[in-house]
């Protein structure tokens, strides 16, 4: 299984090389020249298997330069009972709500208490495996752009790894009090942390800007340094995402609510499309998808541009209580287009060229039909995300984040627009502790406490939900970062943190 780059095809490249590198030179990202296929006998295979062995399988089929035991020591160090609370890491909970049934693929029960653990605790792994394979002796500089649960995830999975050092930079007014917190009292010899004057958008592309200039490199290459990546722009982010779509949908059958060869609906919240491509990635490999449905807050970028083939960033951005969704740049969906547009990289080169030149940009009207025919956009404001807090409480005393609210409630509006029935699979992406302040908004009219942590205490009093041990632990701790940077001063800021003058 070899690579190519979204924006130029003769870029070819190993999985290792994928994973170590982060991104092309082009600016492209890394995508597999194919996609493995498993069958409905493969997949009823995978029914009495463990989740670490369905990850086992997933990943043989595209790290095919890395042997079995290799792949096996990177999942079985990553995926332990210690670190996910149970065996199994991404359990699913069923509950009736507004005469649907919600298969709620719970994604947060990792050290972070966010869906990235599922990724950012093997990709330490890979990516160590990947330096010996690809550049032996080189320590790697993992940057990374935040918008809330990927910097905490990924400083908790680097944090101390050999010949590696990661800086993470988070828009200051973008994130949660709890996610700033996990961030800033981050433990680790390796690790440094910087909030950044300006949004999400503008640390995505200042890392990004970071990675392509190529006197950075060079500089990195005389200190015996390269540059890689966290975010899910790296193949070795992505790709354990998949194992979950994977083995939900076992589980699915397992439990009876499908048949073997049932399609199943797949609804994400989303704002980079990181998450929801791992899905329909899972789907091209044959886990029969019928919908995919893309749940988007009031940065409703991806509705619009699913809705009318029409991607436009020039808009209003609105800082909302579902964060980590507050994206108006969707890199990801850059792997979307190559895909489907049949792996033109000359067309994506241009879309991107557009849209970094012109904020917009407006794809064939087959590629938008292709879009439609898989994808459902929707979105809810600040209003339906805590109403669907509460009601789900209310009603099921299940308590949810507001990340994962938003999924419900675009899910509900769904149903009602097409009346499709499909079975479907939500994936909740955060504990509701990591957003105590407006949970609480939409659960109680009582006046807030000012501390965080006395929030935690709040919501547990009214909801009697377990505090994850990882949040109840932050307590007390004291900050060690509390940097804060112009977005045009990140990459001095970078050779400040490696010691680089």
């Amino acid at each position: 299984m070899l690579y190519n780059s979204t924006q130029n095809n003769e870029k070819v490249v190993s999985s290792a090389q994928a994973i170590a590198q982060g991104i092309s030179e082009d600016g492209g990202l890394f995508v597999p020249q194919s996609f493995p296929k498993f069958s409905l006998a493969d997949i009823e295979s995978m029914l009495s298997a463990t989740y670490q062995d369905r990850a086992k399988a997933v990943f043989k089929c595209y790290l095919t330069d890395f042997t079995d035991d290799e792949i096996a020591d990177c999942v079985d160090k990553a995926y332990t009972k210690e670190k996910f609370e149970s065996e199994n890491p991404a359990p699913m909970t069923s509950v009736d709500y507004n005469g649907k049934e919600l298969n709620i693929l719970e994604l947060w029960h990792g050290p972070t208490c966010a869906f990235k653990d599922m990724a950012l605790q093997i990709l330490p792994h890979l990516l160590t495996k990947s330096l010996k394979k690809t550049a032996d002796g080189i320590k790697a500089v993992i940057l990374v752009a935040t918008s809330g649960d990927t910097g905490k995830a990924a400083l908790e999975g680097f944090k101390d790894v050999e010949n590696t050092q990661i800086i993470v930079f988070y828009p200051e007014n973008g994130v949660s009090a709890m996610q700033k917190h996990q961030m800033n009292t981050q433990a680790g010899d390796n690790v440094y942390v910087c909030a950044i004057k300006g949004n999400f958008d503008d640390a995505q592309t200042g890392v990004k800007k970071i990675f392509t200039e190529p006197t950075n490199s060079e500089v990195l290459k005389n200190n015996k340094m390269m540059f890689s990546s966290a975010n899910s722009i790296n193949w070795g982010r992505l790709l354990p995402q998949i194992v979950y779509y994977v083995s939900a949908y076992c589980d699915m059958v397992n439990s009876g609510k499908v048949e073997l060869g049932e399609k199943i609906n797949i609804v994400v919240p989303t704002g980079n499309f990181g998450n929801i491509l791992a899905a329909y990635y899972a789907c091209e490999m044959g886990i029969p998808v019928n919908k995919f449905i893309c749940a988007s807050n009031s940065n409703n970028v991806l509705t619009d541009f699913i809705n009318t083939g029409v991607y436009d960033k020039n808009r209003d951005f609105y800082t909302t209580i579902s964060p980590s969704m507050d994206i108006l740049v969707s890199s990801n969906l850059e792997r979307l287009l190559y895909k489907m547009s049949d792996n033109n990289d000359e067309l994506v080169r241009d879309l991107m060229n557009k849209l970094k030149t012109d904020g917009v940009y407006e794809v064939p009207a087959q590629i938008k039909e292709r879009i439609t025919s898989c994808f459902f956009g929707g979105f809810c404001d600040e209003d339906s995300t805590k109403t669907t807090i509460k009601n789900l409480f209310d009603s099921k005393k299940y308590l949810c984040d507001t990340h994962t609210a938003v999924a419900v409630s675009v899910y509900n509006d769904y149903v009602e627009k097409t009346g499709d029935k499909t079975p479907a699979v939500i994936a909740s992406t955060a504990s509701p502790y990591k957003f105590s302040k407006s949970v609480l908004e939409a659960l109680s009219n009582e006046t807030l406490p000012e501390s965080e942590f006395d929030m935690v205490d709040m919501l547990y009093s009214i909801s009697d939900t377990k505090v994850p041990t990882p949040i109840a632990e932050l307590k007390g701790l004291i900050a060690r970062f509390d940097n804060v940077t112009d977005k045009d001063e990140m990459k001095q800021t970078v050779f400040n943190a490696l010691g680089i003058k």
